[in-house]
């Protein structure tokens, strides 16, 4: 959520503040705007709305400037108007400051500042900033920032400009990821690598109360304290094609249709075929380590929850360990009970969700060994955490993840395969399981071939405004994927259940009007899913399933099904989502909708 970018350098900095607000637009954003430093001094237009609004405002105006900052904001304090969106000024228009995060203690802030003459114009907890700097400013920004933020509680990722300092941005974090781009001669800050991509693979990752002072030639990193800190500079291994649309109308679409090549990535060189186990070595745990684990705590959010409860259901089948799956925005607030032996899996796409971060540093002061399974190298969790293991899905663009939890279910699967094989599961065992995870990227490609047919469904169903998803064991968290999924981008209210759950509570909603999507593959509960499909129809409800190629029984009892092939039952989540993800989106595109940047969302949550 909220996007920043920043250029000091020979160039001239509004197209590249432009374009880097462009491709921040995935994380969510309702206002937008831009300030730099020209002869005359500080110059800004800000609005409501999207980023080209903002392109139209400025355009025929000269910007000369080789510095400046921008951002896209996602409303937490005030209405997303055009004057509470960033950036945001001190009393005598010469400070310029953009931020991601939440000022907690910002109404205190406010109230002294404004004892001491300071004029706010905005309902919003950044101006605070703007106005502490301005307070402390003797020339000298960095320090001016540096003593601001020590009174600061909260979150934040900042960028500050100031007319008096025309090579300088001043950046910082703490909560909220912001990297430092280096050039030639030229030097960008930004909220995330996408936005500087197209100009440099060469970042470094700010980490909490780190400030930056950033100029055409160098930067320099000090901690917030003022101790001198040595840059790790890190390669981006993405390419500019990664996050482009490649042909695709939209970016969830080219996601989906990735998933073939990007499970592939997720197993890449961690099947031992000939031991039937796999290698995960960024775990950092040794043999022995892994043998003594005697419970895992996984925590996580949104999607990455749901995949995390699929690992819950194959690690305590293969190895019977016993597993807890924990929202992270209620891990470190409920007193978690961790004891000797207990590994604590932190799972985010963005390595940057603040609630998992905030639960990973929970675990690590009760004692814990914290590990994540993480996307984005160099993220905040990779950093954090004792160790972990990467999906390698590559950046994900579309809000809603489609790609990244398929990879994550295929690293879990792995996992679970490992600890198996150190316990009860036999060389054989694990031999087959490997030969079928080999086959699950040709099974999805299958599979996205019948999207046509999904989109049948899809022209059918999307004028309806409830739905319900029913799975059982281990697709029942596939049916919550399913439901959040179609919530997120069509708009169309959607619950999860297990199926038998159905009868204490939901089956009172169904009528011809509310269809249910029914995940009855031929696995151990199989004839208990028909009786619940024989609930619905008895009841006039329609009926969408997906089921196993070769099922005769189902397509009479249904009115609409859609096969996919036969797995392992413990892989048949990485099967039976992917018809659930391309409903979800034929649906939103049916109603109109904007499936990449969906309303109230964004990419990366950065906030409590």
């Amino acid at each position: 959520m909220c996007g920043i970018v920043g250029y000091v350098g020979k160039r001239k900095a509004v197209p590249i503040l432009l374009e880097g607000l462009k491709r921040l637009e995935y994380r969510g954003y309702d206002s937008a705007g831009i300030a730099v430093l020209e002869r005359g001094g500080l110059l800004f237009e800000k609005t409501a709305g999207k980023v080209a609004f903002l392109e139209k405002i400025i355009k025929g105006k000269k910007f000369e400037s080789g510095i400046g900052i921008a951002h896209t904001r996602w409303a937490t304090h005030g209405e997303p108007t055009d004057i509470n969106a960033h950036p945001h000024l001190d009393c005598k228009s010469q400070i310029a400051v953009v931020h991601n995060g939440i000022i907690e203690n910002y109404r205190s802030l406010r109230e002294v500042l404004e004892r001491k003459g300071h004029k706010f114009t905005s309902d919003t907890d950044t101006e605070v900033l703007a106005h502490l700097i301005e307070e402390y400013y003797e020339k000298d920004l960095t320090e001016a920032t540096r003593i601001a933020l020590s009174q600061v509680e909260g979150t934040y990722g900042i960028a500050v400009i100031c007319e008096d300092n025309p090579d300088l941005i001043v950046a910082a974090r703490h909560g909220s990821p912001l990297v430092i781009g280096r050039g030639e001669k030229e030097n960008f800050v930004a909220s995330d690598v996408s936005a500087i991509l197209r100009h440099t693979n060469q970042v470094v990752y700010l980490e909490d109360k780190e400030v930056a002072s950033v100029t055409p030639e160098r930067f320099s990193i000090t901690t917030i304290d003022n101790v001198e800190v040595t840059p790790h500079v890190q390669e981006i291994s993405w390419t500019l094609d990664q996050i482009e649309k490649g042909g695709f109308p939209h970016f969830m679409l080219k996601e989906i249709f990735e998933q073939p090549s990007t499970l592939k990535n997720a197993m890449r060189g961690r099947l031992n075929e000939k031991e039937g186990t796999a290698r995960l070595n960024g775990l950092n745990l040794q043999y022995e380590e892994l043998h003594q684990i005697d419970r895992l705590i996984f925590t996580a959010c949104g999607t990455s929850w749901h995949a995390a409860m699929i690992g819950e259901y194959l690690i305590e089948d293969l190895s019977q360990i016993p597993v807890e799956v924990e929202y992270a925005s209620e891990f470190r607030y409920r007193s978690p009970i961790v004891n000797d032996g207990t590994v604590v899996f932190a799972i985010s796409q963005s390595g940057e969700t603040t609630d998992t971060l905030a639960a990973v540093k929970e675990a690590k002061r009760k004692g814990a060994t914290a590990l994540g399974i993480c996307n984005v190298v160099g993220s905040q969790i990779a950093r954090e955490t004792d160790g972990g293991v990467y999906i390698h899905a590559g950046p994900e663009i579309g809000v809603a993840s489609t790609k990244a939890f398929t990879s994550q279910i295929a690293v879990l699967s792995l996992l679970a395969l490992v600890l198996a094989r150190m316990r009860a599961m036999s060389v054989e065992r694990g031999k087959e399981m490997i030969s079928a995870l080999k086959k699950i990227p040709s099974q999805v490609d299958e599979i996205l071939k019948k999207d046509s047919y999904i989109k049948k469904i899809a022209s059918q169903y999307f004028k309806k405004n409830n739905f319900l998803y029913l799975g059982r064991g281990i697709n029942f968290p596939v049916a919550l994927e399913g439901a959040l999924k179609l919530k997120e981008i069509s708009y169309i209210h959607a619950e999860g259940y297990p199926a038998s759950e159905m009868k204490h509570g939901p089956i009172a909603l169904i009528d011809e009007n509310m269809p249910a999507v029914v995940i009855a593959l031929k696995d151990n509960v199989y004839n208990k899913v028909l009786s619940n499909i024989e609930e619905i129809k008895a009841r006039k409800g329609k009926v969408i399933a997906i089921a196993t190629e070769g099922d005769s029984q189902i397509e009479d009892k249904v009115d609409h099904v859609f096969f996919i092939p036969q797995t392992s039952q413990q892989l048949t989540p990485l099967l039976s989502i992917i018809p659930l993800q391309l409903l979800a989106y034929h649906m939103a595109i049916f109603r109109g909708c904007d499936v990449d940047q969906p309303r109230n969302l964004a990419k990366s949550v950065t906030v409590e």
